[in-house]
């Protein structure tokens, strides 16, 4: 048996636009954003870029070889799809591992720098320790020789597909494509695909669970059915936070639909290609599907923080009013005593007894604001809110 290569690969959303910018950096280190020349630089030694090639197949490009016979090929939709093909079955992991540290220690590094102005990416798809689909194509192995490689990497099948080209086996992390007829390009074509369409649900469910851990830090603000007014303020901040953060991953999904489109019909013209997608479990329109019900449930997240919001200002303007109330009740009785004050002398002198007097009404003034502003800190505002029962999602 041979091991011919191994690809890896993700996706996040990017534009021609930006693969021009991908391009210029790649070939001579250069951005017209205001980035260090330096760190560009350094980046740039890094990737220990070889040759450098810019195409089009549906989609524009741009692919390079390193001198760790790495090849890189970047797509203007974000795709990036990585191959080492000086692969063997003794060195496998170690070829695996080589392909893994050089996407994550070196290019994305260097491509998180090159996009770091701008939007920002909420801190919840920060740090994501991603788990990548690893492509292993084969030659012309047996049953028994595939069945070796998937007990090394893989406890469990999730599916298996033979016909008179190519076979195709499906683990968890892991595919293995035993090549018998099928062209070189027809299977990168089809790995290509394949870890777009992962990575475009990955991410969907990865929103997902950000509407599940969001939902539940606003609940976890809001089932304080009795909140003390000094505390208003750090709710609405966090609420405030919850917001942010819904807006910028909004933004994301709304994105995604216009590369399901563009990547459904580049596949669906290749005909080679349409008969490999008809073996993959995630269709086109599933996708669709998934993306819709996650907007909707985005779109009830948005709704929900913003209710939120307004309860906590309508809070806000309660505790307001109160500290109003209470600092006229110090002013009127402040106002008081300096008229009863005129009424009783009949010219006013500069006295020790006055000046004492003076600081003592001060004294008092001072000391009820401070009592009146502690007894509004500590009031408790009652949350008037609808409760529901949780669907599960």
């Amino acid at each position: 048996m041979k091991i011919s290569n191994i690809y890896v690969g993700g996706w996040f959303q990017r534009t021609m636009l930006q693969l021009s910018e991908v391009y210029d950096f790649l070939r001579s280190g250069k951005s017209q954003l205001n980035l260090s020349k330096k760190k560009l630089d350094e980046h740039l030694k890094n990737l220990e870029i070889g040759n450098i090639n810019y195409g089009v197949s549906g989609e524009e490009f741009v692919e390079f070889t390193t001198a760790l016979n790495i090849r890189a090929k970047i797509f203007e939709d974000g795709l990036i799809v990585l191959n080492n093909e000086n692969v063997s079955e003794d060195t496998l992991f170690n070829d695996i591992n080589r392909v893994t540290d050089y996407y994550e220690q070196k290019l994305s590094p260097a491509f998180n720098y090159l996009f770091s102005l701008g939007a920002p990416v909420p801190k919840e798809l920060a740090n994501i320790e991603t788990v990548y689909p690893y492509f292993i194509v084969c030659e012309n192995a047996t049953k028994e020789e595939i069945s070796n490689l998937l007990s090394k990497t893989e406890r469990q099948k999730y599916f298996e597909f033979e016909n008179t080209k190519y076979d195709v086996i499906r683990g968890d992390k892991y595919y293995f494509i035993n090549n018998k007829k099928q062209s070189d390009e027809n299977i990168k074509r089809y790995i290509e695909e394949q870890i777009f369409i992962r990575e475009f649900k990955g991410q969907l469910h990865r929103y997902l669970n950000i509407h599940r851990i969001v939902w539940e830090k606003i609940d976890s603000v809001k089932e304080n059915t009795n909140v003390k007014g000094s505390d208003i303020v750090k709710f609405t901040s966090k609420l405030e936070e919850y917001a942010k953060t819904i807006n910028l991953i909004d933004g994301r999904i709304n994105q995604m639909g216009t590369y399901i489109a563009t990547r459904e019909k580049i596949a669906k013209s290749d005909q080679e290609l349409s008969e490999f997608l008809a073996i993959s479990g995630y269709r086109y329109e599933t996708l669709r599907d998934t993306l819709d019900y996650i907007k909707y449930l985005w779109t009830m997240t948005k709704n929900y923080v913003s209710a939120a919001q307004k309860l906590f200002d309508g809070l806000k303007s309660d505790v307001t009013s109160k500290s109003v109330e209470s600092l006229t009740i110090v002013t009127s009785m402040s106002a008081g005593a300096a008229i009863i004050g005129l009424l009783t002398e009949t010219a006013p002198e500069f006295t020790i007894f006055g000046v004492v007097y003076f600081f003592i009404l001060a004294l008092i003034g001072w000391g009820s604001t401070k009592i009146l502003n502690t007894i509004a800190n500590k009031r408790k505002y009652e949350i008037a809110d609808i409760e529901y029962e949780k669907d599960i999602k």
